[in-house]
Order: C-alpha cells, then sequence, then structure tokens
C-alpha cells in the first residue's frame, strides 16, 4: 500500500470516495463518491470551521451538495466546534453519535477539565484553555444503529473505542482496511506544538490531556490494532498507511504502557504512575 496520498489546498484524497479536511489542529472526513450526492461527514473540527468545511465540501460533492448525515465520533470542542452552525445550514441533515456519548451532546454533562501536568508539550500545557463543556443538540442528535452500521453507508462499521471519551467511535471498511481512528490513535504527537505545526508522522495513543480513562484507552487501541488495517486516518496528524503503518502500530501496543501513558496526572490510574 502506498505511504503517499494526493493532498491539495486543506484536503488529503485517502481513496476514490474518503476525503479528510485539514483544520487547524484537527481533521474531518468525507465519505462518498465525488459529484454523487451521496455523501457523510464525519466531525466538524474548531469554532468558526463552518464556512472552510462547505467549502471543501463544495468543490469536491458539487454546490449546495448536502451530506446525508453527520457522524460525530465524540464530543470534544475540536470535533463539534461547527456543529451547530452546520445543522442550521443543513436544516433536515441527521446527527448521529454513540449512545455513551449523547449525554455531552444533549446538555445533560460536561467533560472532564483538561490535564495539563501530563506532559510538558505546549499544546498539553495551554490544554485548560481548551472547553471541556459539553453542548446541547436536543433531538438533532440520535444514537448509532446498533447493528454497527454506519446510516447510508453500511459497508462502514463503527467501533467503540472509548478511554479518550466515554463514547468515542472509529470507522472501519474492511474491504480496502480504511481505519478512522478518531482519537484513539494519533498520527501526531498532539501535545507538542512543533509537532503539529510540521505534521511529522509518529503513531500515538489518544491526547493524553483530555484522556480520562488509560485502561479503557489501552484497549481501545489493542482493538483497533487487530483490525490490521492499510490505511489509518486520525483525526490529529497526516494519513498513514504500508510498512510505516504496520511497523508503527506493532511498536505502539508493545509500548502503550510505557510510552504513551502519561506517568503523571489525575486520570492517570495507581499502577500506571511511574512505570518504566
Amino acid at each position: 500500500m502506498n505511504n503517499h496520498f494526493v493532498e491539495h489546498n486543506h484536503v488529503i484524497k485517502i481513496a476514490e470516495d474518503v476525503f479528510c479536511i485539514q483544520i487547524l489542529l484537527v481533521n474531518s472526513i468525507l465519505i462518498g463518491q465525488p459529484n454523487s450526492g451521496e455523501f457523510i461527514l464525519i466531525d466538524t473540527g474548531v469554532k468558526k470551521s463552518k464556512n472552510h468545511i462547505i467549502d471543501k465540501i463544495e468543490s469536491i460533492y458539487g454546490k449546495s451538495a448536502k451530506p446525508r448525515a453527520i457522524i460525530l465520533t465524540h464530543g470534544h470542542f475540536d470535533h463539534i466546534g461547527s456543529i451547530k452552525q452546520l445543522i442550521d445550514h443543513y436544516s433536515d441533515v441527521e446527527v448521529y453519535a454513540h449512545e455513551d456519548e449523547l449525554p455531552y451532546l444533549t446538555g445533560e454533562k460536561d467533560y472532564l477539565p483538561a490535564d495539563p501536568s501530563v506532559s510538558n508539550g505546549l499544546l498539553a500545557k495551554m490544554s485548560p484553555f481548551y472547553s471541556h463543556k459539553g453542548i446541547d443538540l436536543g433531538n438533532r442528535v440520535k444514537k448509532l444503529p446498533d447493528t454497527h452500521t454506519i446510516p447510508f453507508f453500511d459497508e462502514w462499521k463503527w467501533l467503540h473505542t472509548p478511554g479518550h471519551s466515554p463514547g468515542q467511535i472509529s470507522l472501519y471498511r474492511e474491504r480496502d482496511g480504511i481505519l478512522i481512528a478518531s482519537d484513539a490513535i494519533t498520527t501526531v504527537k498532539q501535545e507538542s506544538a512543533l509537532k503539529v505545526l510540521t505534521q511529522e508522522k509518529e503513531l500515538h495513543g489518544p491526547p493524553q490531556y483530555f484522556t480520562t480513562n488509560w485502561t479503557e484507552a489501552y484497549e481501545s487501541v489493542k482493538k483497533l490494532v487487530e483490525l490490521k488495517p492499510n490505511i489509518i486516518v486520525s483525526s490529529h496528524g497526516k494519513p498513514l498507511s504500508g510498512y510505516p503503518l504496520a511497523k508503527g502500530l506493532e511498536t505502539l501496543t508493545l509500548g502503550f504502557e510505557r510510552y504513551e501513558i502519561p506517568k503523571q496526572g489525575k486520570y492517570v490510574e495507581e499502577r500506571y504512575k511511574n512505570h518504566v
């Protein structure tokens, strides 16, 4: 599998029907054949991303194209930042998320605050300024089907990958091995401003400052690694495939407890602290 992807104007073509929209520190994903009128949007970036996302949608799917659905992998601020503006723009678009994430998307709960003590990286140190508030989408958001299929694209399956958030999901298509990992696995060191700025490719677990259950996060990584994906598209970093992906996943799994789980932090289980 080639490790090179076509990249143009903040859009990376993953496959004929999969596109990654780059938005500052995070990615949104589009699934669907260009100009078909049948596509879905995965996540909505940070605040004020609406126009950027719509511009990329229309450049791929045509003027006034509208997604059949918006799938939220979870509800952190950098994934739902433009959801209200987009559902206002696409007035009858359906929105889906995992059942365990719904309390954070319907105004019932806020997330736990970020923990800047997990890393010396600048983005980790800045994390107390990132919003941990939930959002209230009311009855506009529905739970994903119990069949584990993605609405309108049933060859895509969703997998529950908690740890970073209670109801985080990843998406997988078996026929070509494309894994949309959300934040369960990242392809950049998200705690480091320099690494994020340069988009240096390296496989890691979820962003440490917002991860609140490391046992679940580790189990989620192992679940995704068992799929043996050919391509991984993360919410943070650029897509990865081929030998770098295969080797990176092996290293990630074997070294997760030692290198990915922080040695300190208020959400780090005692058995992991100071692990060497």
